[in-house]
């Protein structure tokens, strides 16, 4: 066995994991992996990655910059503010109000045609699992921009797993597609849509593939037969 003039690694050394079918391995070198993970064969690199669990509490009054009049103008113009909003957040410059789910649609309606909240586009509808984390674990957020203003804000609900939210395509066409996204990878129900189907996965599809309980791997793919392996199954290039 030679060896490279420089390191003194062996030339024809055989890497770990090469062998065709062979289980991951994960190499000894400390440079390898993220997040202090080994031993484990998940070549994802998230096996060693400790989650806290959010405490995401309300924020208290002034809020700072035009979050105050955002809030106000909300209160004023929205006779059941009090009964449709569980906490208004500011984290990182940006501005949350979390909505009780059966009110998101009265919400969105306000902060749509209220002379001095004008948020007349909502630029996204995305789901979020806090598995573990949270009795309500699916929340759905709404990205909102006031194109008069030029101001953002964020609605925000939460639902258990299963659960169902009304739709808000009739104050946002946009969102048509966007909730189909959320119920196809999340399985959140919106209530009211007008063709709630998968729009990424097929029809006969079971589960939601975003879900932070879904498998991992040994999913079959369209061609030629391959699988795509569990994590601990993975080889390790090197």
């Amino acid at each position: 066995m030679s060896l490279e003039s420089t390191g003194g690694v062996p030339v024809n050394a055989e890497p770990v994991g090469a062998d065709i079918d062979a289980p991951a391995q994960t190499p000894a070198s400390p440079q390898k992996g993220m997040f202090g993970v080994k031993g484990t064969g998940d070549v994802s690199g998230f096996g060693g990655l400790a989650r806290r669990t959010p405490d995401v509490v309300g924020s208290p009054k002034p809020y700072g910059s035009y979050f105050d009049e955002v809030t106000d103008a909300l209160e004023e113009a929205y006779p059941g503010f009090a009964d449709a909003i569980e906490k208004v957040v500011v984290d990182r410059g940006e501005l949350t109000l979390h909505i009780v789910p059966e009110k998101i649609a009265e919400v969105a309606q306000i902060m749509r045609d209220d002379e001095s909240l004008r948020f007349e586009l909502c630029s996204s509808v995305s789901g979020v699992d806090y598995l573990n984390s949270d009795a309500r674990r699916l929340h759905v957020v709404y990205q909102l921009t006031s194109m008069t203003y030029r101001r953002r804000v964020r609605l925000e609900v939460a639902v258990p797993a299963g659960g169902s939210v009304p739709t808000v395509t009739s104050v946002y066409p946009t969102a048509d597609w966007q909730e189909r996204e959320a119920y196809d990878m999340f399985g959140v129900i919106f209530t009211g849509h007008p063709n709630l189907t998968r729009i990424l996965m097929p029809d006969d599809w079971e589960g939601h593939p975003q879900l932070k309980d879904y498998p991992l791997g040994g999913v079959p793919v369209e061609y030629k037969g391959a699988e795509i392996p569990p994590p601990d199954q993975r080889r390790v290039y090197q």
